[in-house]
């Protein structure tokens, strides 16, 4: 388990890195960005919003157990604990956000540029929210049409960030469960997604830098529980012999 919390504690280090850098170099998010980078960051954020995360998650349940060659019962165990932290972690989001209170980029720009009461706008529900984005925006030249919808759909607060929950967990996960069976690309992969998720997030004005941070700390002590309980209920997450066998083969 030791050898698990480091190598996943390395993990949400190098995933820290770009989020700490951006604090360090006090970027501020603008709206105006270039539509040729940011749809892209969007197409790639909308792999955790709903009801795409629910895709994504079966689809890395599923490569999960491909790699790992569990039977049927371990194999069910682990998915029951994946997603519960999963959840766990959109439930410890949704927890802090309402005890925080801090507004979004776009909201704080909303108000600021357009001189919107950032404290009425939270009094409302969310549909009334999203009407009042949309009426204060109107044609805003700006703010491409996509972006102005995700916004509409994603006025809750900030901070923690649950994408990069979601995303940092998966790729932690991949770490924990994967790296000493030697599915390095996969690792890899799930790494470079959860920081150009993480990245989408600043870029789209979802979310400060300091969310991010928070949310990758959040998401390895979810990690490192998850790999607890699949060490005590599902077995050891180290090879056995035979399949150390089909590793070296395979390298």
């Amino acid at each position: 388990m030791f050898d698990i919390a480091r190598r996943t504690a390395l993990g949400a280090v190098l995933l820290l890195l770009m989020p700490a850098a951006v604090w360090i170099s006090g970027w501020m998010w603008t709206p105006g960005g270039d539509p040729a980078v940011l749809r892209p960051l969007y197409w790639v954020t909308e792999t955790v919003s709903e009801p795409w995360g629910i895709l994504t998650t079966v689809i890395l349940c599923g490569w999960v157990l491909w790699c790992l060659r569990f039977r049927l019962k371990p194999a069910a165990v682990l998915v029951v604990i994946i997603v519960l932290s999963l959840l766990a972690g959109q439930y410890v989001k949704d927890f802090i956000k309402g005890e925080v209170r801090e507004p979004r980029p776009y909201v704080a720009w909303l108000g600021a540029d357009h001189q919107m009461n950032i404290g009425e706008f939270y009094a409302l529900k969310n549909k009334a929210r999203a009407r009042q984005v949309k009426d204060i925006l109107g044609d805003n030249a700006q703010i491409p049409h996509w972006l102005n919808k995700s916004w509409q759909n994603d006025t809750g607060y900030a901070f923690p960030s649950g994408h990069t929950m979601f995303a940092a967990t998966w790729a932690l996960l991949g770490i924990g469960l994967l790296w000493q069976r030697k599915h390095y690309k996969t690792v890899t992969v799930l790494m470079v997604w959860a920081v150009v998720v993480m990245g989408s997030r600043l870029m789209l004005g979802m979310h400060w830098p300091r969310d991010l941070m928070v949310s990758v700390g959040i998401s390895w002590l979810l990690v490192m529980l998850a790999c607890w309980l699949t060490e005590r209920y599902v077995g050891p997450l180290t090879p056995p012999p035979a399949e150390k066998r089909e590793i070296s083969e395979r390298e």
